[in-house]
């Protein structure tokens, strides 16, 4: 081995975070900064910064355990339901620490939906599932409960399926239909941004396909940022994306930017192994 390679950066050592090509002009709506999660003193999310934009869809890739369904938690603080979790740093949703003491974690929420690997609907009836959220949230007068019912189910390709039997149990639709109605529920609150967590992995491949084309129709009217292991998903649907990776037991970001970058002409020598296959 020649001198030149001997001061070769080894590729599958962490070094400094890269970033791809900015695009025009965008905008974030969340900027993390330095943000570090511990569960019960072991680290598993290491000084993260990065901003998601306005109207994107921001892809969280890397192998399992390297804290990007922690980082999803972060951002809208349902790590303040884990026991023993101490988040430091800080998560900026419009310019506010959604940190502060004074945040209203409920409005939060409301601003910021999560869906969640596996279909969660709750176990009532279709027409249930959108409307307790939205009493939960004071919204209670019939015609606007019933018009957002109606909305939110036609914005998921629900609504022709559903129309005539909203009083059946959610429990009774396949387990794409469950999450697209998930996902409808999430929507009803009107949210900003929406956070999705391997939304398709427990789906069939028609149904992920279904549920896939549902994410790009969303595209623009919030800010998506979706988990996701399947790296052909990740290329074809999202603006951006985020390469994550573990190192000394905690999880680190390696390298964000657009997605072609990513994909194509990536910075670091692991994002290149890790997208096309030869890591992870």
């Amino acid at each position: 081995m020649n001198q030149t390679d001997n001061n070769r950066e080894n590729p599958f050592t962490l070094g400094p975070l890269q970033m791809g090509p900015a695009c025009c002009d965008p905008q974030p709506v969340i900027q993390v900064e330095n943000l570090s999660l511990q569960y019960d003193g072991k680290t598993a999310l290491d000084n993260v910064t990065l901003d998601i934009y306005r109207g994107c869809i921001t892809a969280l890739i890397g192998p399992s355990g390297c804290g990007k369904t922690s980082f999803l938690s972060a951002i809208n603080r349902l790590t303040d339901l884990i026991p023993e979790c101490k988040v430091q740093g800080c998560i900026r949703v419009d310019g506010r620490n959604i940190y502060e003491p004074t945040h209203n974690v409920q409005a939060l929420r409301r601003q910021i939906g999560m869906v969640f690997q596996k279909p969660t609907p709750f176990p009532l009836s279709i027409r249930r599932n959108i409307t307790l959220p939205l009493r939960e949230h004071g919204i209670t007068q019939r015609t606007q409960v019933e018009t957002i019912t109606e909305q939110v189910l036609s914005d998921v390709g629900l609504w022709d399926e559903v129309c005539d039997r909203l009083d059946t149990a959610a429990l009774s639709l396949s387990g794409g239909q469950q999450q697209r109605l998930c996902i409808a529920r999430a929507l009803a609150l009107n949210p900003q941004i929406l956070l999705m967590d391997e939304p398709c992995s427990a789906l069939d491949p028609i149904a992920s396909g279904v549920v896939e084309d549902l994410i790009c129709r969303l595209r623009g009217r919030y800010t998506i940022v979706i988990v996701t292991h399947n790296l052909a998903q990740a290329r074809r649907i999202a603006n951006y994306a985020a390469f994550f990776w573990v190192k000394e037991r905690a999880g680190q970001l390696v390298e964000f930017g657009r997605c072609q970058h990513i994909f194509e002409s990536p910075t670091h020598e692991l994002t290149a192994a890790y997208v096309n296959g030869a890591r992870g």
